[in-house]
């Protein structure tokens, strides 16, 4: 059978999704505990592997597992063999051809940055941080030139190993609330570093080191040394990912409405 589920975590303690040869990840610590229920080894297919130090609220990936069990017992019994940092929200079979990451048609981003003169200690690795002031509707407008199909090459890192740069986004908004500043961005796909660097791009703006059209002119140009900063990795969160109906996945992985069905 195929199960797929929803997962939350803190990515500040691993070396990001994917299994490292000496280093933590999600994905290792997920399918050790998975195996533990499961009574076999476990491998896990995510929607979007994260890089180190970046969260998740609802990532969701599948697993094959012979194993009879409901949605209520994978998460309870998995739950209690996970580490603090990462939790399993629900669970559920799916069909067959159900695949995490190849059925997705559209996967959401956000990015928190903490817009203060002083560092975060609270929420310390949890946020991003500018200390300069942010003008949110300017980054706001500056963002809208990314929507629609683009090639995206002045966005993609020197380490990224897709195929092309060519990616469509769907949805995106920068807005604020109180001290933070929140990008969320949609697309049908992401490259390495992406949104990461789209943000620092968009701290330019804000910051009135360039104008809203700047943007349009950078992804135009495709090159990605005229597109300033990396963001840190502290402030993304990888916010889910959307399948077609027939899957009845949860749009919001969030509560355990779907781990008791």
């Amino acid at each position: 059978m195929r199960y797929a589920i929803g997962i939350e975590y803190d990515g500040s303690g691993f070396r990001g999704w994917q299994s490292q040869r000496d280093d933590p990840s999600v994905q290792e610590a997920l399918e050790q505990a998975l195996s533990r229920v499961a009574d076999h080894p476990v491998r896990v297919t995510c929607a979007g592997r994260t890089d180190m130090g970046v969260h998740a609220s609802a990532q969701v990936a599948h697993f094959d597992s012979p194993a009879v069990r409901s949605g209520r017992q994978w998460v309870l019994g998995v739950n209690r063999h996970l580490p603090a940092s990462v939790c399993l929200l629900w669970s559920r079979e799916v069909s067959a051809e159900f695949h995490a990451r190849f059925s997705a048609f559209e996967r959401s981003y956000r990015y928190i940055t903490l817009n203060r003169q002083v560092r975060p200690a609270l929420r310390a690795g949890k946020v991003g941080w500018c200390r300069a002031p942010l003008d949110a509707a300017l980054m706001d407008q500056a963002a809208q030139s990314l929507l629609g199909e683009h090639d995206f090459s002045a966005f993609r890192a020197s380490g990224c190993r897709a195929r092309h740069a060519v990616r469509e986004v769907t949805r995106v908004s920068v807005q604020r609330a109180g001290q933070e500043v929140m990008m969320d961005i949609s697309a049908n796909g992401f490259l390495y570093h992406m949104v990461r660097n789209i943000m620092g791009a968009l701290y330019q703006v804000g910051t009135a080191q360039q104008g809203p059209g700047w943007i349009g002119s950078v992804l135009a140009a495709g090159d990605r040394t005229g597109a300033g900063v990396t963001a840190k990795p502290d402030g993304l969160y990888f916010m889910g990912a959307r399948y077609p109906d027939v899957f009845r996945l949860p749009l919001h992985t969030v509560g355990s409405e779907a781990a008791v069905e």
